[in-house]
C-alpha cells in the first residue's frame, strides 16, 4: 500500500484556519518572503556566509572568495542591499559591506544548521 500525501476527504478545522488566516493578514509575509529570496541565490548565501564570518568585507574580498568578477559581486551586494540584508560604507575608493543585523546571520546558520541536521537522518 503507497502513503499517500494529502487527505482522503476535503475537511478542515475552521476556527484554527480563520485564526492563523487572520495572523498571516497581520503579519509582513511578504516582507519575509523577499529576505529569505534574496538569499535563496547561491552566489548571495555565499555572500551572507562570508558576512558571517567577518564582520566587514570589501567587494573586492567578497568577489575573490565566491570567484566572481566584481561588477557580479556588486550585482548581488545591490540586491542584498535593497532587501536590507548588508550596509555597506565608503572608505576612499573601497566599498565595504558588513550585515545589516544579527538577525540575518542567525537565519543562514539556522539554514545551515537544519540542512546538517537533515542530512544526518537521510
Amino acid at each position: 500500500m503507497s502513503k499517500k500525501d494529502t487527505c482522503d476527504v476535503f475537511c478542515y478545522d475552521e476556527e484554527k484556519v480563520n485564526r492563523i488566516r487572520n495572523d498571516i493578514e497581520q503579519t509582513n509575509i511578504t516582507a519575509a518572503a523577499k529576505l529569505l529570496k534574496a538569499i535563496a541565490d547561491e552566489n548571495r548565501a555565499k555572500i551572507t556566509y562570508a558576512l558571517c564570518q567577518e564582520q566587514e568585507l570589501c567587494v573586492c574580498d567578497i568577489a575573490n572568495i565566491i570567484g566572481v568578477s566584481v561588477a557580479n559581486a556588486s550585482h548581488h551586494l545591490r540586491t542584498l542591499h535593497k532587501e536590507g540584508l548588508v550596509s555597506f560604507r565608503k572608505e576612499g575608493k573601497l566599498a565595504f559591506y558588513s550585515l545589516s543585523n544579527s538577525h540575518i546571520k542567525q537565519i543562514m546558520m539556522l539554514a545551515l544548521a537544519n540542512r546538517q541536521e537533515m542530512s544526518e537522518y537521510v
